[in-house]
């Protein structure tokens, strides 16, 4: 391999320091947490971190080539993604005066698939990504180097995603979000919209 450890240490640690911003996964896994509890919000944490490290793989890939040979596509998925974020935005903002779903029942887009789809419809990752691997590991690896920075992208994404799931539905947490629902909902509605009308109009 001609990654070292080293490398491999530098990426996590930037990694790590990158997650911690909010984005739409963790305002949206923080609030499927406070609503559904644990048990409901680690599989839309899950698949909110695989959809993040897949920005990883298709960057190891070459992603990042296609957008420079072809900008148009980059416009594209930027529009596309941010017209997803703000219908989500709008689905929460509407449903914010509803009362709590049951936990066993509720549907609303707050499952695997879910959490992949949400972090698929942001390319931001894909540019981060692309920086970080550029900056920190040699211009051409192998399969298994490649391989190694995935799995270890991978796992920093679902461990960040796992732990802030079960925070989030902490019980004490939770009591505080029953009691100021609607205005938690919307301001998380508001961030995820602006957010999807930034990656619209930012070209």
């Amino acid at each position: 391999m001609i990654v070292t450890v080293e490398q491999l240490a530098l990426f996590v640690s930037t990694l790590a320091v990158a997650i911690l911003s909010p984005g739409p996964g963790v305002i949206a896994v923080s609030q499927s947490a406070f609503s559904m509890g644990r048990r409901r919000a680690l599989p839309y944490g899950w698949g909110l971190a695989l959809g993040a490290s897949l920005w990883c793989l298709f960057s190891l890939l070459g992603l990042t080539v296609l957008f420079r040979i072809l900008p148009w596509t980059f416009i594209v998925l930027k529009v596309l993604g941010g017209a997803y974020l703000v219908w989500i935005a709008w689905k929460m903002w509407r449903g914010a005066p509803d009362p709590l779903p049951d936990p066993a029942e509720s549907r609303r887009g707050t499952g695997f698939l879910g959490g992949l789809i949400l972090n698929l419809s942001n390319p931001k990752p894909a540019l981060f990504y692309s920086a970080v691997l550029l900056s920190i590991f040699p211009a051409q690896i192998g399969a298994s180097d490649k391989a190694a920075i995935y799995a270890t992208a991978l796992t920093v994404e679902m461990s960040f995603y796992t732990g802030l799931a079960c925070l989030m539905a902490l019980p004490l947490l939770r009591r505080r979000y029953y009691a100021a629902k609607l205005w938690i909902d919307r301001v998380a509605a508001a961030l995820i919209g602006a957010l999807g009308l930034s990656l619209i109009l930012r070209h």
